[in-house]
């Protein structure tokens, strides 16, 4: 009786403290007796949390070491409390043990209180219990606790007396291993189900269907409004406050020049001037659509049809140093050209007021005028990597559940430092390399171009950058003119939008002591499918698919144990903008229904769900009768020349069906040469011909132009005569072909 009157005291105080907010206790009865309740730890305070507000009066299974503490005494002395020395395993028998007779026990799976503010390592023991006993697994996510001051977050979080804490409850569900593994497998295995349950409740309880607007100003009152996330070149840090304020001033100013639901063009480089012209257009509903002007100007007129496109933002100070001037001429033919420094001059010191009032009464008005979650936030043009390019509208839901689904698996902090030299145009630099900073509490430094190979590691070591996103292109490049100890605060060093090499993975280790860790995506799905992270990772495969992701593995006639892959989740695109129809959606559709990506990938997908890219379906080549990967030749060629870029390409041929051909900067390459360097390849495997050249044709993204290596391949094989071809003799322009014998 004093032990029901304590909880309900307590849970007043709390509740009233706290502002405690609990969901999802139909979940709770519906879990039945025998229950292994698993809940993330975040402070101090969430045993209390749990011992109050779940409905019985539970048992605990805790660290002996920390039990003993005198501070806890009081609150052990009122609940059940089951010991656990990890040290010592027939603890956790014991534990399976207790389970014979029904019991509802909480259990902490991660061990220790979060000292990133995600969630940690999840313990192997939690689900060979789970496995053991065949207990329901409740989840249960606490949120609010991390922000406290009984935290273990001091100097990384903004932590407050008595935040706000939701307690949320998650349908029961069990851990299934399958039948034929055994012992440390079969643990392993089980642990590894107990973690994407909690990945997935982590997700799941997370807040992504709103705008990004939204999500600013709820990172600004998690983070504060002086919290320092954005800076370029100017040097002048933007703060949560004027990031806001600068936003509002120039959206309302947008508001005046364009129409609700415009897809307005943004012709800017990576620079904070571009990520609040960006903002700005979301806060009235416009949408951004990100111009990729390394593609010339007969791309971005494509661009803007495709999207009807009306209005382009610029800046004619970027565009001289930039020496866009050209580009900008033909696309004043098409479109209207609105000038960043013409929108200033017209901007008053009343309109700036206004602006700093309505950024300090945000919380009030926005609401009222914001977009639905499924509002398109931004228009994407692919590379053009399939022909021709495509506009990818992706939705404020979208880009936000992309962001949460990788805050699920990673454990990025407001103390991390994001260098950012990825334009803006491409969607991993959009998404992870712009929006994720922002909305999650780190700064971000805006570099214009990824292409300064000396000065990024020099800008690496000046801002102390902790986390970089790059592709291997670039990655290799940075290497060799890096010093070793220019990245040494780096953290995180994420590849994506190519293959990564292994010698660029060896070369970073070797020189930099720093793991890489390779992602899959792509600009469908807003962009990141699957990565590798400190916690999930597998060297040689691009990690695990993303939470509240569904994959289908389409079969392809001669080729084993993989598969095309198809993808349905939160972050798939809301469709395309297509060249034959300009400005109608057409929404993602594959064979396996509606709401389903077709990535073009083969890919094999191992019993622990991480993925490994054997080529694009479409990277294929079918010489007689067989198929041969074209990113397969590609590695052999890197393994033979670590130093050169290459490229494989397939043309037709009457006699064999296709004909692969390889080009590399690699001086006096043949195919007797790559032969060699890759025993045990069969001959069917190997490039026909070796085209070497000056250089690949590379887009902006640095990715290879792979239509522009066939165009390259196809005019020089038809410039060449076939005697010469066959002789491996040099062409006109020096360039030298080699045949592979049959």
């Amino acid at each position: 009786m004093l032990k029901k009157l304590l909880r309900k005291i307590v849970g007043a105080i709390l509740t009233v403290a706290y502002r405690v907010e609990i969901t999802g206790l139909e979940n709770y009865e519906k879990a039945g007796k025998r229950v292994l309740i698993i809940a993330n730890h975040t402070s101090f305070l969430d045993p209390l949390l749990l011992w109050v507000f779940l409905p019985d009066d539970i048992t605990f299974a805790i660290n002996t070491h920390i039990s003993q503490r005198w501070w806890l005494q009081p609150f052990l002395g009122l609940s059940h409390i089951f010991p656990m020395n990890p040290t010592q395993p027939m603890s956790l028998k014991a534990l399976i043990h207790h389970f014979r007779d029904d019991t509802r026990t909480v259990i902490f799976p991660e061990g220790r209180i979060t000292t990133t503010g995600g969630l940690m390592k999840v313990f192997d023991g939690t689900g060979m219990v789970a496995d053991k006993t065949q207990a329901v697994v409740l989840p249960i996510r606490i949120y609010g606790g991390q922000f406290s001051y009984v935290s273990r977050l001091h100097g990384v979080f903004r932590l407050r007396l008595f935040p706000k804490i939701t307690i949320s409850i998650l349908p029961p569900t069990q851990v299934k291993t399958p039948e034929h593994l055994r012992g440390k497998a079969r643990r392993k295995f089980s642990g590894h189900l107990l973690a994407d349950i909690m990945t997935e409740m982590m997700f799941t309880t997370s807040v992504y269907r709103q705008t990004i607007f939204q999500s600013l100003l709820d990172a600004r009152t998690i983070h504060g409004g002086k919290h320092e996330v954005a800076e370029d070149l100017e040097r002048k840090p933007l703060s949560y406050n004027s990031l806001i304020t600068k936003t509002i001033v120039l959206g309302n100013a947008l508001a005046k020049l364009t129409h609700e639901s415009d897809n307005v063009g943004v012709f800017l480089p990576n620079s904070t001037k571009t990520l609040v012209t960006i903002l700005a257009l979301q806060l009235h509903g416009r949408i951004p659509a990100m111009l990729n002007y390394s593609t010339g100007s007969a791309a971005m007129l494509s661009a803007c049809r495709i999207g009807e496109v009306k209005t382009v933002i610029t800046s004619r100070q970027f565009l001289e140093k930039g020496k866009l001037s050209n580009e900008a001429d033909a696309l004043s033919k098409q479109v209207q050209l609105v000038y960043l420094e013409d929108i200033a001059l017209t901007i008053t010191r009343a309109d700036k007021t206004k602006g700093l009032w309505q950024s300090v009464t945000a919380f009030s008005w926005y609401p009222k005028i914001a977009q639905q979650p499924d509002h398109p936030a931004v228009v994407l043009f692919t590379s053009g990597s399939e022909g021709t390019p495509k506009g990818v509208v992706l939705s404020h839901a979208n880009v936000l559940a992309n962001l949460k689904q990788l805050e699920a698996r990673t454990d990025f902090t407001p103390v991390d430092k994001v260098l950012n030299f990825l334009p803006m145009f491409h969607s991993f630099g959009f998404t992870i390399g712009s929006i994720l900073p922002i909305t999650s509490g780190m700064k971000v430094f805006f570099y214009p171009t990824p292409l300064h190979f000396a000065v990024i590691p020099e800008m690496a070591y000046e801002i102390r950058a902790t986390v970089m996103f790059a592709t291997n292109t670039f990655l290799a490049a940075y290497a060799k003119k890096a010093h070793p100890y220019d990245f040494h605060t780096l953290r995180y060093v994420v590849a994506g939008a190519e293959k990564l090499q292994e010698n660029t993975r060896a070369t970073w280790m070797d020189k930099f002591g720093i793991r890489i860790m390779e992602g899959y995506g792509a600009t469908e799905t807003a962009p990141v499918t699957s990565v590798n992270t400190n916690i999930y990772y597998k060297a040689g495969t691009v990690g695990r698919f993303m939470p509240s992701m569904e994959y289908r593995l389409e079969p392809i006639p001669g080729i084993q144990d993989a598969g095309q892959l198809h993808v349905k989740g939160p972050n798939i695109m809301q469709g395309y903008l297509l060249n034959d129809n300009p400005g109608k959606l057409v929404p993602p559709e594959s064979l396996y229904g509606k709401g389903w990506y077709n990535t073009g990938d083969i890919v094999h997908v191992d019993e622990e769900g991480y993925i490994s890219i054997k080529g694009r379906s479409k990277r294929f080549a079918k010489v007689s009768g067989e198929m041969v990967s074209l990113t397969a030749v590609e590695q052999l060629a890197t393994n033979a020349w670590p130093n050169a870029l290459h490229a494989a390409t397939s043309i037709p041929d009457a006699r064999k069906g296709e004909l692969v051909i390889l080009l590399t900067t690699q001086k006096d390459a043949t195919t007797q040469q790559l032969a060699a360097a890759s025993p045990g390849v069969a001959a069917i495997s190997l490039p026909k011909k070796i085209l070497v050249v000056d250089s690949i044709p590379i887009l902006g993204t640095g990715k290879i132009n792979y239509p522009a290596v066939t165009e390259l391949v196809i005019n020089r094989v038809l410039d060449t005569d076939d005697d010469d071809l066959e002789d491996g003799k040099s062409d006109k322009s020096g360039d030298i072909y080699e045949d592979v014998d049959d």
